[in-house]
């Protein structure tokens, strides 16, 4: 059972400037909550009780977020506000650890991920979870992580989650070549290799990498092998295609859908969708909907 997730956090979020100018990307939020509190959440749901955090000295309100808050729990309660008590207390549930360690220099995620190492070990497998990509976790098939760990446990081989893409938007990702047929939702099938930002024309498939990954221990020994790549960073990229060479990679096809929450109009279709369907906002969030329609 893959127990652990690695979180990298530490970039400066420039897609998201201004607002990540002085708040992390990863802490803007989603109706109620930050982005980051969803990513941890869908780990936790998927049975990971270990959530290492690979930050940046400028991002300490990510761990406080995730920290006990002595003085403003005491104050709820001795206001007897309990629900806000109770939401404060269940972000971290007591199952699960929150570690952090730093990454010094950006070099890159495949260097994000080997500062992970000391945590993680080279012996169990363990997911990679980038926090600019919502994963919904309300699809009707249930969580797509869990689905995708299933099927790392019963091949034994690394897996990527893929969603499917419009063709014309294939340029703008990682796009995987399916050794034989494409998968089905909720389907793995192995990897022949991965385009980076291919032409329509050129691309393998409409299949793109959305930013979960289950990985070997193995990963970080390739890692600290691995020279610079693209843009001059160690990408974690090139590792898993060392990684599939050697002894295969698979495509996990997502069922549900994501939000890429790095991109403003992906950040907005998030709110759309959590807050259309928020149990406490809900809606009222749906007749603000309809009454700025009706002026459109």
């Amino acid at each position: 059972m893959i127990r652990k997730a690695v979180l990298p956090v530490a970039g400066f979020g420039t897609r998201c400037l201004p607002a990540s100018k002085a708040i992390p990307k990863e802490m803007i939020t989603i109706v109620d909550r930050p982005v980051i509190q969803y990513v941890v959440q869908e780990a936790v749901d998927a049975g990971i009780r270990d959530i290492v955090l690979v930050t940046h000295g400028s991002k300490s309100a990510i761990e406080n977020h995730f920290d006990k808050h002595f003085e403003l729990e005491a104050s709820l309660e001795a206001k007897g506000k309990w629900e806000l008590l109770e939401e404060l207390r269940s972000i971290v549930p007591e199952d699960v650890n929150i570690i952090s360690v730093r990454q010094s220099e950006p070099l890159g995620l495949g260097h994000a991920v080997l500062c992970a190492r000391p945590v993680v070990g080279d012996e169990e497998p363990f997911a990679v979870l980038l926090p600019d990509v919502l994963v919904d976790g309300d699809a009707p098939a249930g969580n797509d992580l869990a689905g995708m760990i299933a099927a790392f446990e019963a091949s034994g081989r690394s897996q990527l989650m893929v969603e499917e893409v419009a063709r014309d938007m294939v340029h703008k990702y990682g796009i995987v070549a399916p050794r034989g047929e494409a998968p089905a939702p909720g389907r793995a099938c192995p990897l022949a290799g991965v385009v980076e930002k291919p032409s329509a024309e050129a691309a393998p498939s409409n299949l793109a990498v959305i930013g979960r990954y289950l990985l070997p221990g193995r990963i970080f020994a390739l890692l600290a092998e691995t020279p610079p790549g693209a843009g001059d960073e160690i990408q974690l990229t090139d590792a898993i295609e060392t990684l599939r060479r050697e002894e295969g990679v698979d495509a996990w096809r997502m069922r549900g859908r994501t939000y890429d929450c790095g991109h403003q109009l992906g950040y907005l279709e998030a709110i759309l969708a959590y807050g259309r369907r928020h149990a406490r906002y809900g809606q009222g969030f749906r007749e603000l909907l309809t009454r700025y329609a009706g002026e459109g």
